[in-house]
């Protein structure tokens, strides 16, 4: 699979400087953590969940996450169960590529019972999402993940939420988090990466933040990024991929775009309209929050509306700018230090305190891809809509 894959070829030529790499679920832990984008998630009691997988698969999705927790009734998880094991085997019977799967569980028991219950079509799932996270709560999880791992002899990750109510308030935030630290280290190798539960943390005080406003200008869930970031997320070999939180608001209707897309993703006046469109159907706020998200070490999104996957990929991928400063920074006869002018002689680059910064930069060209000079967002989104 691959970034932009669903775009034809020759639409990628004219937009990518470099194309989107592609990789599979058994590809390194480094690339699949950067290239895990808009991770959808889908409550797991959708009838006709395995035809859902395939369709997202075909407009460009590449993580789902298919939800027993929060997204289901208490009393609907026994019946979401055996309806994930029945889709999981339609999936298999139809030899089609699925995204990266991850089923969200409530328990560490539902881990082992749903792998031995698949059988072999447990070689689609790629892991699974560890909800209310700590260290407390969340060893017994990567333990149960261990044994089914060992159990169907198939590499299965973890994706820790972090939403704990420890870990919102000051008092336990850190105790909570240097325990949470604790286990994801010990684990390193299965924990692909760190979600946000930002709809938790806010919940915790009775909040909900508008249309108009990003998880950045909710200061009590600012806080609480920021300390994840400052203690999971450095650039020394320590941190872990974390991801954006979600955003909620879904009133962006798809097809409104397409009849003029569909004809061509470069058509005179299109650009001003999406704009225009996009945040008059207040996206305005989720394109503002995922930009935050990166300026702030996030990388990927989780998003439970499949209009907010192509955003969340056209701002991932990597601008002729940036990809051109980032070479130039790493360029061997460079790793002494020194400060140079970019490429765009707009700016200054500063070798050393760069470095972490283009190595970052550089793998999420590797998976995302590198832009065209005269290509901007708008272009991109275009493009992944007019499927």
């Amino acid at each position: 699979m691959r970034h932009f894959g669903h775009v034809p070829s020759a639409v990628r030529k004219d937009l990518f400087h470099q194309e989107p790499g592609e990789f599979t679920a058994g590809s390194p832990a480094r690339v699949l953590s950067a290239a895990l984008g808009a991770t959808l998630y889908s409550p797991a009691t959708r009838p006709a969940l395995a035809d859902d997988v395939l369709k997202q698969a075909r407009r460009g999705v590449v993580s789902m996450v298919l939800c027993l927790e929060d997204s289901i009734d208490d009393a609907e998880v026994a019946a979401a169960e055996d309806n994930l094991v029945r889709q999981f085997a339609d999936l298999e019977a139809r030899g089609e590529e699925v995204p990266l799967l991850f089923v969200r569980v409530r328990d560490p028991l539902q881990i082992t019972g749903l792998v031995q219950r698949m059988g072999t079509s447990a070689r689609l799932l790629s892991g699974f999402v560890l909800p209310k996270f700590t260290e407390e709560r969340g060893l017994p999880f990567l333990e149960a993940l261990t044994a089914a791992e060992t159990a169907c002899g198939h590499r299965l990750f973890a994706m820790p939420v972090l939403e704990s109510s420890q870990l919102l308030h000051l008092e336990t935030r850190a105790e909570t988090l240097a325990g949470i630290a604790r286990a994801v280290e010990k684990y390193r190798e299965r924990v692909l990466a760190l979600r946000l539960g930002v709809t938790d943390f806010c919940a915790a005080y009775g909040l909900r933040r508008s249309p108009e406003m990003t998880a950045y200008d909710v200061q009590i869930v600012a806080g609480v990024i920021a300390d994840v970031v400052n203690v999971l997320g450095r650039a020394d070999g320590s941190g872990f991929t974390i991801t954006g939180p979600v955003w909620e608001y879904f009133r962006l209707q798809e097809r409104m775009f397409k009849p003029q897309l569909r004809r061509s993703p470069f058509l005179e006046g299109r650009a001003e309209k999406l704009r225009t469109a996009l945040i008059e159907h207040d996206l305005d706020g989720l394109l503002r929050e995922i930009e935050l998200d990166r300026a702030n070490g996030l990388l990927g999104k989780t998003c439970i509306h499949p209009s907010h996957v192509a955003p969340v990929h056209a701002l991932s991928v990597v601008s002729h700018e940036e990809f051109s400063d980032a070479a130039d920074i790493l360029r061997p006869e460079r790793d002494g230090g020194g400060v140079l002018r970019s490429a765009y002689t707009n700016k200054m680059n500063e070798v050393k305190p760069h470095r972490a910064w283009a190595e970052r930069t550089l793998l999420r060209a590797e998976v995302f891809g590198v832009a065209a000079k005269d290509v901007g967002f708008v272009d991109l989104l275009a493009a992944g809509l007019a499927v």
